[in-house]
């Protein structure tokens, strides 16, 4: 089911800014609580680890746990924690969130639902697609035309070169702010990793 309830519980929840925007920032809240992390069993620690992830990038339980199932099955030479962070990092609509082209992951997602970008000058609407290296991921001709995406150029275009923001931390992609387009270079890294993600503890989770 749909969470559809008020973001910010969920933030207050889990004690951290899921969502990325100001408004979430705990530390502007009044009566904000205090983490209940004292006096807690490990399965409560391993739980809220895992709720975390997955509201963080807006998983249902059944998709956030079929990472995990595909980590385990996977042979490539990396724990399981982190092949499963990999297959999240490599989602198209966290690749869109992580490029800068959208504010959060849920703006994301809804970007690449209604169409706006193609993959490899293919039309797509498919959250979930994983990318790999060698992919290009473009905004729509016809939408980069939109009072929308000239204007996200324009601020890339004009932050970039007054140095004042990097349009990404990521180094596993490359963007080209001008005409709205991301190369994959590589497979993410440890270094691309969120860090607020305790990964093992999920692991250990989902292991019982």
């Amino acid at each position: 089911m749909r969470y559809t309830w008020p973001k910010k519980k969920l933030c207050r929840r889990e004690w951290v800014n899921l969502f990325g925007v100001e408004k979430y920032d705990l530390n502007k809240w009044k009566r904000a609580p205090l983490p209940k992390w004292r006096k807690t069993s490990e399965f409560w620690l391993q739980l809220r680890k895992k709720q975390m992830a997955k509201r963080m990038f807006g998983l249902s339980e059944k998709q956030f746990a079929s990472y995990f199932k595909k980590a385990q099955k996977s042979h490539a030479n990396w724990t399981t924690w982190e092949k499963m962070l990999r297959f999240l990092e490599q989602r198209l609509d966290n690749l869109v969130y992580r490029s800068g082209f959208a504010r959060t992951r849920i703006q994301s997602r809804q970007f690449v639902n209604h169409a706006h970008f193609t993959l490899n000058g293919i039309k797509v609407d498919i959250p979930s697609i994983s990318v790999k290296p060698g992919d290009v991921i473009e905004v729509r001709p016809r939408l980069k035309e939109s009072q929308l995406y000239k204007t996200l150029a324009w601020e890339l275009e004009e932050y970039s070169k007054a140095n004042k923001w990097k349009i990404s931390t990521v180094k596993w992609i490359d963007i080209d702010s001008k005409n709205l387009k991301i190369v994959v270079k590589d497979i993410p890294s440890k270094d691309d990793f969120e860090s607020i993600i305790d990964v093992q503890k999920i692991v250990e989770f989902y292991s019982k």
